[in-house]
């Protein structure tokens, strides 16, 4: 049996949710197995995005013990999330932020990340943040073959969601960690998206009593560590029948969760501080760790007043040290509330600080913590009005942020509040759409398209004799005509084309939105056709086995536009298929 399967690898939680590919569409969320506590296994619909790289002094390997794994080395999941309040130095935490900060290595053992003030070694494991992400997805390899003995993951088709605003790095890194983690072959898609299929899922046909011609949806999506907006319009398209099309992303914006945690975590110090309690740096993380659970309960529907916390004390001091305090439910109102999502007008645009010529490395939060300002600045960015809102990521969960949302976008558009497509699970939609998704590739189901604005070439440079002073011209080959859909390929015609392997070499394109008739492998010559020049990509490809540095090898083009809004070009040898090489180009760069 073959499954589409959708997986969530999310800031603070992965979710996975699967298909029967030739069934009746059915979606069902995959059980989870991973330590709660010590000794004790449950399955869980969701994994919390958290790695405890504990000592054996620490934790036990036996008390960590899963059905696949005696002695593990790593505790994944919701018992490393919450042990780790208490060992914050062993403790992983957002690692897909990590994924996408440029500041540093991706690839080098970096996590836990420790504070200048905290750098000693103190010989303890470290994680790379592709590495930390490769084990939260080898642990969901792990449960899902527990349940699928006889569908092993890696033979299986694979949707893996990514932010829509991951750059091409972020995203090869990903596919990276997917690869180290044994999943195969795996299709990237973006949140908002995904999100957006998960709603259709569950809507069935009864979507288009919700949505009409002239449409615009805001895939309002704010998680653990990142916030994303993405638009959605709804067209007829000339026959009576309505299509899906995404037509704005936002940028990327590290800002969510983590940062409502932390600002709970110093609400807490500053009255701990007016009691005369001091906490170390070492407590101070561990009550960070503390608020995002205490968060959680107090966006609840029947939240508490109060939601108490303890932190260890250090030292000798350890047990009878221990720092009792409050996260209350009036922090919520005031810190996060106020904080995080003001009531501003739509022309509000986000506040830049003047930065400190020296800082130390760390995450590169967006500076401006109000969510409701970025949003109004995307919006008007867009020039496009919202009709219906879809919410989507953890912390949309709060009614009280979802109504403060709600009618701030109203008060911008006249007071009319705009429509609330609801009925999904945010803890579990991005996955369940990702598996939506691999039944609409199979044609089960309603797609949202989503094609190019313009047509790219890439610059060919003719056959010609030497001459001094001048550079050989160079014509322009239609690699993407507009409106190619994401997720589609395209194999151009055959060219005598040769690539230049093992040395530097430049990649130049071009882009047009007035040529709509140029089909793939048009050659036009890009002065006459007045094309716009695009950043040329200057890269080493790798030669291989059986090719010579600086050799120009034989070769065809593949061209592919992926769900994520970036152009593959694949340079494929005539002699040898399994020798190719990918050049990449965003798409989704209309300036």
């Amino acid at each position: 049996m073959t499954y589409v399967i959708g997986i969530d690898l999310g800031t603070t939680n992965c979710s996975v949710a699967y298909a029967d590919a030739d069934g009746d569409g059915a979606i069902t969320a995959l059980p989870i197995d991973q330590v709660t506590a010590p000794g004790v296994v449950e399955a869980r619909t969701s994994l919390p995005s958290f790695a405890l790289l504990a000592t054996e002094h620490e934790i036990s390997r036996e008390s960590i013990a899963l059905p696949w794994n005696p002695k593990p080395r790593i505790a994944v999941g919701a018992f490393a999330r919450d042990r780790g309040s208490e060992l914050p130095h062993r403790l992983v935490a957002s690692a897909k932020s990590w994924l996408s900060y440029t500041g540093v290595d991706r690839t080098a053992q970096i996590l836990p990340w420790r504070p200048t003030a905290e750098q000693a070694d103190d010989g303890g494991m470290r994680l790379s943040p592709v590495a930390a992400s490769g084990c939260y997805l080898a642990h969901i390899r792990e449960a899902w073959n527990q349940h699928h003995p006889d569908a092993p993951l890696d033979e299986q088709e694979i949707y893996l969601t990514v932010p829509a605003s991951f750059d091409a790095v972020a995203r090869d890194l990903t596919v990276r960690a997917a690869d180290e983690a044994g999943l195969g072959d795996v299709t990237l898609l973006e949140e908002p998206q995904a999100a957006f299929y998960a709603w259709l899922a569950h809507s069935g046909d009864d979507w288009r009593d919700n949505l009409g011609p002239g449409d615009v949806v805001l895939v309002c999506d704010v998680g653990g560590g990142t916030t994303d907006f993405s638009l959605i319009g709804v067209r007829d398209d000339g026959s009576g029948n309505l299509e899906l099309e995404r037509s704005a992303v936002g940028d990327h914006i590290l800002l969510g969760g983590d940062n409502m945690d932390l600002a709970l975590a110093y609400g807490v110090i500053g009255r701990m501080g007016a009691k005369g309690k001091k906490l170390e740096p070492m407590q101070r993380r561990a009550l960070i760790h503390a608020c995002r659970r205490a968060k959680e309960e107090l966006l609840s529907a029947d939240a508490p007043e109060q939601v108490k916390v303890s932190i260890l004390g250090s030292g000798s001091k350890l047990i009878g040290g221990t720092i009792r305090a409050e996260v209350l439910r009036s922090d919520v109102e005031t810190l996060l509330l106020d904080g995080f999502f003001p009531t501003c007008d739509k022309d509000a645009r986000t506040q830049e600080r003047k930065a400190v010529g020296l800082k130390e490395l760390g995450l590169p939060y967006a500076h401006d913590p109000a969510v409701t300002r970025h949003l109004a600045e995307f919006l008007s960015r867009n020039g496009q009005q919202p009709t219906a809102i879809l919410w989507n990521g953890g912390v949309m969960k709060g009614e009280l942020l979802r109504e403060r949302v709600g009618d701030t976008v109203a008060g911008w558009y006249g007071g009319e509040r705009r429509r609330s497509l609801g009925g999904t699970n945010l803890d579990l939609a991005v996955s369940h759409g990702a598996a939506y998704y691999g039944l609409v590739r199979r044609g089960k189901g309603i797609r949202i398209r989503g094609g190019t604005a313009r047509s790219y070439y890439i610059g060919v440079e003719t056959a010609m004799p030497a001459i001094p002073g001048f550079d050989p011209p160079v014509n322009a080959l239609c690699v993407a005509p507009v409106g190619m859909e994401e997720g589609s390929d395209v194999a151009l015609p055959d060219e005598e084309l040769g690539l230049v392997v093992g040395e530097t070499a430049t990649f130049r394109f071009f882009a047009t939105t007035h040529r709509k008739d140029d089909a793939p492998g048009a050659v036009i010559d890009p002065d006459e056709a007045e094309l716009v020049e695009l950043d040329p990509v200057e890269t080493r490809l790798p030669p291989g086995a059986a090719v010579q540095v600086g050799e120009v090898v034989p070769v065809s083009l593949l061209s592919k536009v992926t769900e994520v809004g970036t152009l593959e070009l694949w340079c494929v040898a005539r002699d040898n298929p399994d020798s190719r090489w990918k050049l990449e180009y965003s798409v989704r760069d209309d300036g």
